[in-house]
């Protein structure tokens, strides 16, 4: 009987010896050592904790305004001074206990609810859009990578033509051709089309590259199908590009929902959104600064938050594979 031995030229540290996966309070699997970097990181636990608060207030829009008795869309001419031009009653916008961060001059309408309910509209249209981006470029990146030949040089044309295209300019044309209503859905479409060809890229380059490395001949030379190929060889080490292109993908969807409601061609009102509070409040700043200071603070926290969340992911990623 022959007994065959593998040498390992870089045989690496002995489990459970320190430093090593298994050891005691180091986590075995690259996830778990992620996270473990993410709770040392103070930065990414501050924009967590933020994005969780944010996201907490708009699934409880709902409760916020019952308590405060006041809709998103409901008029409060007794907080209005008429006399001074339709200016909140009071100092400092209009804050009081029953408007907690002030009204809207001229309807009287409270911002605490209209923030709440524009969190929401922002949270779930970054989110659908980020979830059909991420579908289109992930299916279409590794179609292109894999098959290769004039598949490839399909999806890369496509790809290249919309990349092409100035997309914020075509957005704004698009929806302003289109009738006023429910725009969530055509929001999320728009997006949507011009997001997914940037992920597509990187998926596709990342799986032209795996389809060269040593396991996935391995596993094709073992007579692996096509199908496992793709979910047990490539795509499981796409996961850590794919969860910090996504993470970094919602703030910019956020951004681009509130730039084009500040442009008129977002959400329709009344539906309350960040960027048409913005819009509405610049021709008052200068005489109530905190009808405008308040939705582009929430804004640019949001966004912020995200962005670092997303850029520390990153680099608890990196740090978290090379253990």
């Amino acid at each position: 009987m022959t007994t065959a031995f593998v040498h390992d030229a870089h045989p690496g540290p002995p489990v459970g010896a320190p430093g090593s996966p298994g050891a005691p309070g180091v986590p075995a699997t690259a996830g778990g050592r992620i996270l473990g970097v993410l709770r040392h990181d103070r930065a990414a636990l501050f924009s967590a904790s933020f994005i969780a608060l944010m996201m907490l207030m708009a699934i409880c829009a709902p409760l916020i305004s019952a308590l405060t008795g006041h809709g998103p869309t409901a008029f409060d001419t007794s907080a209005i001074d008429v006399d001074s031009g339709g200016l909140p009653k009071g100092s400092f916008g209009g804050i009081s206990a029953e408007h907690p961060l002030g009204v809207e001059p001229l309807n009287g309408r409270d911002i605490l609810a209209r923030i709440a309910y524009g969190a929401r509209v922002s949270f779930l249209i970054a989110a659908s859009a980020t979830v059909v981006t991420t579908l289109l470029g992930v299916v279409l990146g590794m179609v292109a990578g894999f098959y290769g030949g004039w598949v490839d040089q399909f999806v890369s044309r496509v790809m290249d033509f919309l990349m092409a295209f100035p997309a914020l300019i075509f957005m704004i044309a698009i929806l302003s051709s289109l009738p006023a209503g429910n725009r969530s859905f055509l929001l999320v479409a728009v997006i949507s089309v011009f997001g997914w060809p940037y992920l597509a890229r990187v998926v596709r380059g990342q799986t032209l590259t795996l389809l060269n490395r040593d396991f996935v001949e391995a596993a094709r030379a073992s007579g692996a199908s096509r199908r496992a190929l793709v979910f047990r060889e490539i795509l499981p080490n796409l996961r850590s590009s794919l969860i910090v292109m996504t993470t970094l993908s919602v703030p910019g969807y956020i951004g681009t929902e509130a730039g084009l409601s500040f442009l008129g061609v977002g959400v329709s009102p009344p539906t309350p959104s960040w960027g048409q509070m913005i819009a509405s409040s610049v021709s008052w700043y200068a005489v109530d600064p905190l009808y405008f200071a308040i939705p582009g603070l929430f804004l640019f926290l949001t966004v912020l938050s995200l962005t670092v969340l997303g850029d520390r992911i990153r680099a608890a990623t990196d740090a978290g594979e090379a253990a």
